[in-house]
């Protein structure tokens, strides 16, 4: 499969994610919730390792790595975004998102000594522009509150901590599948936040709604074992810097769903925003080799 196909079907499954998560963080803490989809997804890719017979055995030091990898980029960073989800607006959580790529772009740079790749920074710099216009209307509402600190310091600690798993993801997946990679600093990441909250005393009760576990299912099956394997693979091939673009393509994806489902109502400036994006995607990508790879089963 090409990469191209592998950052669409991530972009797609995550535009669809945005709205399943409203489904979650309304019943406890929603750390619990963070925990359980990515201890399901780390099963599930369990069996699947263990139904092909892949390799799962890493050397003392790779443990530690996907462990801290699974502490930034689960544990800290879907337990910061949930908890932000409660104090603010998505639509200012899918501006404050296009933060990662700058994050990528400057840790790839120190802790890895990767170039600033200029058509990533440029390509970031106008979909961003074209976050910012899609929901200008909707940022015009914000209210300085204390809610809205609250909810802006939550969500940019989420997506520093995203940065960082990626700078470790991409150093790991030299040598580490990512299968094997996902499987493991997903149930590392899970793990640790369920200790937090047990040691915590922070109690848990299971809600009786159909929705949560609708939810729970989806978000583990798709957004997590397929759109994060996809992810990571693109992370493998193109670096942490251009594979966080599709931060900037999924907020658009929720609105075309939120048009079907919701009856949102498309503006010139939204209009501009997408086309802002297109392009920023077209000048920051345009350098992959979309020629069809063949993929290696143990990837």
């Amino acid at each position: 499969m090409s990469s191209s196909f592998y950052f669409i079907v991530c972009a797609l499954i995550w535009g669809s994610t945005w709205h399943a998560i409203n489904f979650q963080i309304d019943y406890g803490n929603p750390s619990y919730a963070v925990a359980f989809r990515f201890l399901l997804a780390s099963l599930l890719l369990a069996l699947f390792i263990w139904w092909r017979r892949l390799p799962m055995r890493f050397r003392i030091t790779q443990h530690l790595t996907m462990c801290l990898a699974g502490l930034f980029l689960y544990t800290l960073d879907y337990s910061f975004l949930y908890v932000a989800q409660q104090h603010i607006m998505g639509a200012f959580l899918a501006v404050l998102s296009t933060s990662v790529i700058y994050f990528n772009v400057i840790l790839r740079r120190v802790f890895l000594r990767k170039p600033i790749r200029r058509e990533v920074v440029i390509g970031a710099t106008l979909g961003s522009v074209g976050i910012c216009s899609i929901f200008y209307p909707e940022l015009r509402q914000l209210n300085s509150s204390e809610s809205l600190m609250l909810g802006l310091i939550w969500a940019l600690c989420s997506f520093s901590s995203a940065s960082i798993g990626n700078i470790i993801s991409e150093h790991l997946l030299d040598d580490v599948s990512v299968v094997a990679f996902n499987c493991y600093s997903m149930f590392y990441g899970s793990v640790v936040i369920l200790l937090g909250l047990q040691l915590f005393g922070i109690p848990w009760q299971w809600p009786e709604e159909v929705e949560f576990y609708a939810a729970l299912a989806y978000l583990s099956i798709f957004g997590s074992v397929i759109a994060f394997g996809c992810y990571m693979l693109l992370v493998q091939r193109l670096g942490s810097d251009k594979a966080a673009y599709v931060v900037l393509v999924y907020p658009v994806i929720a609105l075309f769903i939120a048009t079907v489902m919701e009856g949102y109502q498309w503006s010139l400036l939204a209009i501009f925003g997408v086309a802002c994006i297109g392009l920023g995607n077209y000048l920051a990508l345009s350098k992959i080799n979309t020629q069809e790879i063949s993929v290696e089963v143990n990837v």
